[in-house]
């Protein structure tokens, strides 16, 4: 049986030149095609807090998407400094509420993007509101170019998961983000940085599989993407074979 993977989802209102004037829900489709070649049966999950213990009975496997917004200030102790700051609510008290079950059962998680801030946020750490604020002379973190080719590279930390994964010290990776994690908690460990120290990577060892990458690997811009995903499905399939 393949293993079920589920994606939370972006979240509109809604308004007359969108998709619906009334609220809806999105996901790429790379996000799914990405799991699906590698061997699991991607969901989707609607944001009902209350389903969060029936839907994590039912996954082997939770990704945590990105998208353009950020994680409220407030749910790792600060005040909004930034007008930079654009925040979801109703998605990200999903989010959290999900995560967090999963963390509790040992599931296999993987945040991308936006999903690796909120993790980090969930497990004790904050975030940078706002890169240029707060690093001199940033890459390009929201690059100019499509987000199918290559940003940046970032150098891969040894002696994790991320690099026993992706087996390589540096890799190309796409960039689109504003915000990053600024101080991780204890029992989590940084595995990638971009060469302006932004930290582009966590884990979380006490947990059999709990990544967390700045960058977008469902775009498959290098091999290295490809194992990320390869090597989640295979947590998710010892998960659910447990």
């Amino acid at each position: 049986m393949k293993p079920i993977i589920g994606f939370t989802l972006d979240y509109e209102e809604g308004s007359p030149t969108a998709y619906s004037k009334y609220p809806w829900y999105a996901l790429r489709d790379n996000y799914t095609h990405s799991v699906a070649k590698h061997g699991g049966a991607p969901v989707a999950l609607p944001h009902e807090v209350a389903m969060v213990d029936t839907y994590l009975d039912t996954l082997h496997g939770l990704i945590i998407t990105g998208g353009n917004f950020d994680v409220p200030p407030e749910m790792y102790g600060e005040k909004t400094a930034s007008d930079k700051v654009l925040t979801k609510p109703r998605r990200s008290q999903f989010e959290w509420a999900i995560t967090e079950g999963a963390i509790k059962r040992n599931m296999p998680i993987l945040g991308i993007c936006g999903g690796q801030q909120l993790l980090n946020v969930i497990l004790g750490g904050t975030l940078i509101q706002h890169i240029p604020d707060s690093i001199k002379n940033p890459l390009a973190h929201e690059q100019p170019n499509p987000r199918h080719e290559a940003g940046h590279e970032v150098a891969v930390i040894a002696n994790t998961l991320l690099y026993k994964i992706v087996g390589a010290a540096t890799m190309a990776v796409n960039s689109a983000h504003h915000q990053a994690v600024a101080k991780v908690p204890e029992g989590v460990i940084i595995n990638a940085r971009a060469g302006d120290g932004v930290i582009e990577g966590i884990e979380y060892p006490a947990h059999p599989f709990c990544l967390g990458v700045q960058w977008h690997p469902e775009f498959s811009i290098t091999k290295a993407d490809d194992k990320i995903f390869a090597a989640f499905i295979e947590a998710a399939r010892a998960y659910s074979a447990a």
